[in-house]
């Protein structure tokens, strides 16, 4: 349960610690006190988004710390231990802090986390209901939700729900083939066209630089000849040739060698230099001889080449591109020869998740009739408690055309809340005040169900009053005997109800407007009680109203007492 929460700096509070007991808890004060900025804050501590301006004027950064005792939650100890976070058996310290310049920070037990981890957290730790929450009713996709809640079919609607997306999946990829198939088979004369001209002409990746690089010496052939050998011949032929006027250079390096042999080295150079030029010779005149003019092949690679030139404009740009364009119809082709037998695979596959997901919805259906007889029964027995002993609530299941990601059928909640009225869907016969009770209703329902140690609820006793406040507050209290509960309140009925009492009030410190809390027993309870009731709290009539009002609450509910907090601050603000 929530023990104690500590806000600084959060809009006009400046400091204020909640120190929070096990049962029924209420929040009381004047309009205005701050009672909704406490809420707000308890919200930010539990990872909602929280703008700049929640920060107090002046101050650098507003934060909210609560300390839970979250006794007897296994998972959540697991959850925390799975994220490195060191608990121990007694308390767990959650902290927020928004800065001023827009920076969020938040800890668990001292060690770092996201605003993400921490609302895992602490949905796990407390459930806020609101005004808005009863207006939640309303919606369809929200009454699922309480219904599958209820029966606990989370489990199998997340089933249903992964049958749905497979079949999508498997629909999709089938009207793709079937699209794709019925394309080919339109361009199939032309996609043979493309295979057969392609493969006919069997291209080799780089065979056209090949290509040319021979057409370039067939045509030039008697012109490379006569080069060559001209070469050959200036470095080995006559008198006049190279190596034959190196040979005096020979002599000269000789003569050097003889008087300095320091000179020797040169010649080494110089026969390196000779073999080199026998070498090229030899090369120059292999490559004259190896050239031959060939009017016939030169003529047949031309063709060749015009071949694969075409082939390129029509396919390429390049002989790859070409390449791969004959793959590509032949892909296409054999979704014509070979789609139908893919067809019928993925026929097969969707048939199976169409079973897979028919199965799936059927039991999601066959849970969600039996729950919401039995939900609809438990609501429907809380309605008199609360003020509309004529009330009952129908769970309507009506099947869809389709089952969907979310079942095959709509869920609708629909009430007559009042003698001889007829059943509507809420929407369209509520008031505001009677969806709030509709909605506690609910919540003591689920409740029961809910492993959730605290439950807040925020004013949720808007547009009621007189007897049927003092059932809401009765019903509250019965809640709180398997829950922490903290309600916010108007009503004097409800705070008569309440094991631990808290009063917000605003106050001024000079030029600067405040808020703080004070737990109030004995005679401050009273003078609290008699001003909520609407009596001047200073008169000894209002206060005698306001002590039979608790002392009725003691004497209906006497077998319902909670301990006491450890942590109390007795009659002094806090």
């Amino acid at each position: 349960m929530l023990v104690e929460l500590r806000i600084r700096n959060v809009a006009v509070i400046d400091t204020v610690v909640l120190p929070l007991a096990a049962g029924l808890n209420v929040l009381t004060g004047e309009t205005g006190a701050g009672k909704s900025l406490i809420v707000g804050a308890l919200g930010m501590l539990l990872g909602e988004r929280a703008a700049t301006d929640r920060v107090r004027s002046g101050a650098d950064k507003a934060t909210v710390e609560g300390v839970f005792e979250p006794r007897s939650m296994p998972a959540l100890r697991a959850m925390l231990d799975e994220r490195g976070i060191d608990t121990d058996e007694e308390t767990l310290v959650l902290k927020r802090e928004i800065g001023s310049n827009g920076r969020s920070r938040a800890w668990i037990n001292g060690s770092p986390v996201t605003a993400a981890v921490l609302a895992e957290v602490g949905a796990r730790l407390v459930s806020v209901l609101g005004q808005h929450d009863s207006r939640q009713l309303v919606d369809a996709e929200h009454q699922r939700d309480v219904l599958d809640a209820y029966i606990g079919a989370l489990d199998i609607r997340a089933r249903v729900a992964e049958a749905f997306a497979q079949l999508g999946a498997l629909r999709s990829r089938e009207r793709e083939l079937e699209l794709r198939r019925q394309d080919a088979a339109k361009r199939a004369d032309y996609l043979r066209f493309v295979a057969r001209e392609i493969d006919e002409a069997n291209p080799v990746v780089g065979e056209d630089e090949t290509l040319d690089g021979e057409i370039r010496r067939l045509s030039h052939a008697e012109e490379l000849q006569t080069l060559a050998a001209q070469a050959a011949a200036a470095i080995s032929g006559d008198e006049r040739a190279a190596l034959t006027r190196l040979a005096s250079v020979r002599r000269a390096l000789v003569s050097l060698e003889r008087i300095d042999p320091d000179t020797g080295r040169w010649q080494a150079g110089f026969d390196a230099a000779v073999y080199a030029l026998d070498e090229l010779v030899r090369e120059l005149e292999t490559y004259a001889e190896s050239i031959e003019a060939d009017p016939s092949r030169l003529r047949t690679l031309e063709r060749r080449r015009d071949q694969l030139l075409t082939l390129m404009r029509k396919h390429g740009p390049t002989l790859q591109e070409v390449i791969a364009s004959g793959a590509q119809a032949r892909t296409e082709l054999d979704l014509v020869d070979g789609g139908t037998l893919d067809l019928a695979a993925i026929a097969d596959a969707r048939a199976a998740a169409e079973g897979a997901l028919v199965e799936a919805a059927a039991e999601l259906t066959h849970r969600r009739q039996s729950g919401a007889q039995q939900l609809a029964r438990a609501v429907t027995e809380l309605l008199p408690e609360l003020g509309m002993p004529e009330g009952r609530l129908q769970v309507a299941l009506t099947p869809v055309e389709h089952i969907g990601a979310f079942g095959a059928e709509q869920v609708t909640f629909v009430a007559a809340l009042n003698a001889g009225g007829e059943a509507r869907p809420l929407g369209r016969l509520a008031s505001g005040g009677e969806l709030a009770r509709v909605m506690l209703a609910l919540s003591t329902v689920l409740a029961r169900l809910q492993q959730v140690p605290t439950l807040v609820f925020d004013e949720v006793d808007a547009g009621i009053g007189g007897a049927v406040a003092w059932q809401v507050g009765a019903l509250m209290r019965r809640v709180a005997k398997h829950h922490q509960v903290l309600a916010i309140s108007h009503l004097a009925q409800i705070a008569a109800r309440a094991h631990h009492h808290v009063v917000v009030r605003k106050s001024a410190i000079g030029t600067v407007t405040t808020a703080d809390t004070m737990v109030v027993r004995d005679e401050p309870r009273v003078i609290e009680i008699a001003r909520m009731l609407g009596g001047d709290a200073e008169r000894e009539v209002s206060r005698a109203h306001a002590r039979e009002l608790l002392a009725r609450g003691e004497d209906e509910d006497s077998d319902t007492a909670v301990a006491a907090p450890a942590r109390q601050r007795r009659g002094k603000p806090v």
